[in-house]
């Protein structure tokens, strides 16, 4: 238990490692052997990576107060047994942590959803093998759909498939020591008809919430409020979330524009300690045309007409148009060095406010303290690359990352207190040594960094591509 003091040094030279971009950069493993598109969920106790059909996790390590937070390999394992048509996994999520035991709800390609218990391994450890209970939970569907984002709060579970049914479940009858059924009920659910990305579902706000990353040209960060915790029957979103500005006029609605920028491939939410807005209601997108996104749903809303077909299929009826409510962001972000979609972001860091943000190639992740939007930077994960940065996960000294071929972290607070993080395979050190981030970072983070501005409420004029 670290003491009072200790806790404050820890924040004071976490937060100074931040304001001067110095950092540790390495690869959690040996490059995999073939490409994948992998997912990243965290826990009190563990970093889990899903790549492929495989699970790895890193566990956090305990330590005193002269040296920080170790991260060590805990194992693999292979989730294979059981699918028979493809048993690749298309979405992670943390539900439950009790003690050093945390349950997940892994989704796999053949639209099969399971609840996955990780347990501390015991035994042999250079057998490298997890302690795992899988329960099959079902699928959403009967058909060939499958999960593209599992997203939980609570103990609600939210899936969005491939091709936009989203679905809620109540899962405590699955997941709790006396669990009284070995499969989940799905109870509300809408069809928003569209390819779709990301899903993020917030209980805590106090008006409860799912927001969803499409590729619908009008509607592509559709916010709908759950106040009883359903889905309304009517298929209308509450709010829509867009790319532009829009003002109330006394006239009547605003008719909608459309912006090239219409696909969201990643959404986050502000941490608890952020300074910039701790409360649920605000929310982080990234976007196709390279820019993240961030809404203050406590805002007022304006009015917009849009086409009553091009928001949700389930609509039915005589009329053309739709009135609906619409945010427009209070602060956009973008990388001039960059023009790459945001496939995956995340927010925390020093002090919970800044930004990272995955790009769609060459393994580019850019960061913006919101307290100063404009002294953003961005870096080249470890390996450097030629894919996407398809997850990311921000905590306080660490941002942890997976591209198509290892994981990897950047490392604030180890570079204070080394040697303490202990890559899993020795080819990580030599990597380390060999390419001296730390040394280049500390030294002039113009070597390894561009400047980044920001822009406020602009759209980009490229045609609309489809991410890959």
């Amino acid at each position: 238990m670290w003491s009072p003091h200790f806790l404050v040094k820890y924040d004071a030279l976490n937060d100074a490692a931040w304001k001067t971009n110095t950092f540790v950069a390495r690869p959690l493993s040996d490059p995999w052997p073939t490409k994948n598109s992998p997912l990243l969920a965290i826990s009190t106790n563990r970093l889990v990576v899903a790549s492929g059909n495989y699970i790895h996790s890193y566990k956090f390590e305990s330590c005193d107060e002269n040296s920080a937070p170790a991260v060590t390999f805990e194992g693999s394992s292979s989730l294979l047994d059981g699918h028979e048509r493809s048993g690749d996994i298309t979405g992670i999520t943390l539900v439950d942590t009790s003690g050093y035991d945390d349950t997940f709800f892994i989704a796999f390609q053949d639209g099969l959803i399971e609840c996955i218990i990780l347990r501390p391994s015991s035994g042999d450890s250079s057998q490298n093998q997890l302690r795992i209970t899988r329960l099959h939970a079902s699928a959403p569907s009967n058909t060939n759909d499958f999960s593209e984002s599992l997203s939980s709060a609570s103990h609600f579970l939210l899936s969005l498939s491939w091709n936009g049914s989203a679905t809620l479940a109540d899962h405590r009858d699955l997941t709790q020591s006396n669990r009284t059924s070995s499969t989940l009920t799905w109870y509300s659910g809408i069809e928003l008809k569209t390819r779709s990305w990301a899903s993020h579902l917030c209980l805590s706000s106090s008006q409860p919430y799912a927001a969803f990353g499409t590729s619908n040209p009008y509607a592509p960060l559709p916010v709908y409020y759950l106040p009883d915790l359903s889905f309304p029957n009517s298929g209308i979103p509450s709010v829509l979330l867009t790319a532009g500005r829009y003002t109330s006029s006394s006239a009547g609605p605003v008719p909608f524009q459309i912006y090239p920028s219409s696909a969201v491939y990643g959404l986050s939410q502000a941490p608890p300690c952020s300074p910039w807005g701790s409360s649920p209601q605000i929310l982080v997108g990234g976007w196709y045309d390279g820019k993240v996104r961030c809404y203050d749903l406590r805002l007022p809303t304006s009015l917009v007409s849009y086409p009553a077909a091009s928001i949700s299929t389930s609509v039915t009826g005589p009329l053309t148009t739709r009135t609906i409510p619409s945010l427009s962001p209070v602060l956009s972000l973008c990388n001039p060095w960059s023009y790459e979609p945001i496939y995956s972001i995340s927010c925390g860091g020093g002090s919970g406010s800044h930004i990272a943000a995955g790009s769609a190639r060459h393994s580019v992740l850019s960061f913006w303290d919101v307290r100063n939007p404009s002294g953003g930077w961005s870096v080249h994960a470890p390996g450097n690359d030629p894919s996407p940065v398809y997850s990311v996960i921000l905590e306080s000294s660490r941002c942890f990352g997976a591209t198509e071929r290892r994981p990897f972290v950047y490392d604030f607070v180890s570079v204070v207190y080394l040697p303490v993080f202990f890559p899993a395979t020795d080819r990580c050190t030599d990597f380390f040594l060999t390419y001296g981030f730390r040394d280049l970072v500390s030294q002039s983070t113009r070597i390894l960094l561009s400047p980044i501005l920001v822009v406020i409420n602009s759209s980009d004029p490229r045609p609309q591509q489809r991410k890959v």
